[in-house]
C-alpha cells in the first residue's frame, strides 16, 4: 500500500513524498507533484494496490495510469476541509441573514469575548488541524506497540511532546487552558467594583485612592478593571456573528458548542432557511464520514444539488469527478494521517541544512531517515 499525498516545498519547488501507510516509512521522494513521474514510479513498482491521496486531479492521473488497478481513496480530512470552504461560501452568500439582532438582545461571549476559549468548543484553524494530525499520529504508532520513547526518537520530537499527545484522550485535550493570570490587582478588585457602583467612576481618582492605600498597582491595571466593568453602554446595538463564526457553528458536532453558541445558531437558522437546508446537508455528510456510509454518497449529492446552495452544490458536484475514490474513502478504513508526520520530519531536515541543500541531498537524508 502507498500513499501519495505529501508535499514539502522549497523556493516555491513541491516535491512528492511517497509513504508505506502500513509501517508509516518513506518509500521514495519524487521531484515534481506531477502526474507523469508519479505514473511512472508506480509502473516501475508494479503490486500496489491501495493509493491513499489527496484531491489534486495529478495525484488522481499519475495513479491510474501508473496503476490501474489500485484502489484510490481520498482522504477523510481533505473531504471535511473542502466541505467546510463550501459551509462558508454557503454562508457569505446569506451574510445578510446575520445582520439583523437576535431576539433576545444578547450578545453572544463569543462574540462579546473572542479572546476566550468557550467551554466545549471544538479548536478550528492550522494550528488545530496540526494537533489533531499529530494527536492520530502518535495514537496511531502506540497502537501498533511503539513505546513513546521510540515515538519520539521516529518523529524527532521531545519525550514531553509525545507524552502530552499520547496522555490526551482526544486531540482537543491537547489544547491548554487560558486561564487568567493572578494579578497584583486582585485584592483591591471589590473595592473598585464597591466605588464604581456607587458612582465613582474616574480612574485616576480611584487609582490615586489605591496607591493611598499603598496598593502596589499600576495605573494601567485600573483602567484595564474599570473598563470591564463599564461593559457596553445600554442602547449598543450588538453585532451580528460573523461568516465564519456560523460557519464554525455549522460544522462543529452540536455536543461541542456553548448555550450561547446552539441559540445564535437557532436565531440564524430560524431566520434563513437556506442555512437551515445546509445545516441538514452538513449532518449528513457528517454522519456519511463518521459511519463510513459511502455507499448512501450518491443520494447525498442529489440532495444537495436539488437545494441549489452556493457553495454546497459545487462541492457536491465536483465529487462526482472523482466519486470512486471519494466513495472509498467514506468505506474503508485507510487515510493519509500519516504524512503529517513525515512531513514534519521533512522539514526540520530542511532546518537542519538551512534551506541550502538541493533536492538529491535532501531525498537521500529523507530516505535515510
Amino acid at each position: 500500500m502507498l500513499e501519495a499525498l505529501g508535499r514539502f516545498q522549497q523556493a516555491h519547488t513541491y516535491s512528492t513524498v511517497l509513504i508505506s501507510a502500513e509501517d508509516h516509512r518513506v518509500v521514495d521522494v519524487l521531484p515534481t507533484r506531477e502526474a507523469g513521474p508519479l505514473a511512472a514510479w508506480l509502473a516501475r513498482h508494479p503490486g500496489v494496490e491501495i493509493i491513499c491521496r489527496d484531491r489534486a486531479s495529478a495525484y488522481a492521473e499519475g495513479a491510474r495510469l501508473g496503476a490501474p488497478d489500485a484502489v484510490q481513496v481520498a482522504d477523510r480530512f481533505h473531504l471535511w476541509q473542502g466541505l467546510g470552504r463550501a459551509v462558508e461560501t454557503c454562508v457569505a452568500a446569506h451574510r445578510d441573514c446575520l445582520r439583523h439582532p437576535s431576539p433576545s438582545g444578547m450578545l453572544p461571549r463569543a462574540i462579546q469575548d473572542p479572546g476566550w476559549p468557550q467551554d466545549g468548543s471544538e479548536p478550528v484553524g492550522r494550528r488545530a488541524e496540526r494537533k489533531k494530525a499529530a494527536h492520530a499520529l502518535v495514537h496511531d504508532l502506540f497502537a501498533q506497540g511503539q513505546s513513546r520513547r521510540a515515538i519520539a526518537r521516529h518523529l524527532g520530537w521531545g519525550l514531553n511532546t509525545v507524552l502530552r499527545y499520547a496522555n490526551a484522550p482526544s486531540w482537543q485535550d491537547t489544547f491548554r487552558e487560558n486561564r487568567p493570570r493572578p494579578s497584583r490587582l486582585d485584592p483591591y478588585k471589590p473595592y473598585l467594583e464597591r466605588r464604581f457602583a456607587a458612582g465613582c467612576t474616574s480612574v485616576t481618582h480611584l487609582h490615586n485612592e489605591l496607591l493611598a492605600n499603598n496598593a502596589p498597582v499600576t495605573y494601567q491595571m485600573a483602567r484595564a478593571h474599570i473598563a470591564t466593568l463599564r461593559g457596553t453602554p445600554a442602547g449598543t446595538p450588538t453585532r451580528p456573528p460573523t461568516v465564519r463564526q456560523v460557519a464554525g457553528w455549522l460544522t462543529r458536532h452540536p455536543t461541542t458548542l456553548s448555550e450561547d453558541d446552539q441559540a445564535a445558531l437557532k436565531d440564524v437558522l430560524a431566520r434563513c432557511p437556506e442555512l437551515d437546508t445546509a445545516a441538514g446537508h452538513i449532518r449528513g455528510f457528517g454522519e456519511i464520514l463518521i459511519a463510513r456510509l459511502g455507499a448512501t454518497l450518491p443520494t447525498w449529492i442529489d440532495a444537495v444539488d436539488a437545494s441549489q446552495l452556493p457553495g454546497l452544490t459545487n462541492f457536491a458536484l465536483h465529487m462526482l469527478r472523482d466519486l470512486d475514490a471519494v466513495t472509498a474513502g467514506l468505506t474503508l478504513h485507510w487515510s493519509s494521517g500519516s504524512i503529517e508526520g513525515a512531513v514534519n520530519r521533512i522539514k526540520r531536515i530542511k532546518r537542519q541544512l538551512y534551506g541550502r541543500a538541493g533536492f538529491h541531498l535532501l531525498r537521500k537524508m529523507i530516505l535515510l531517515q
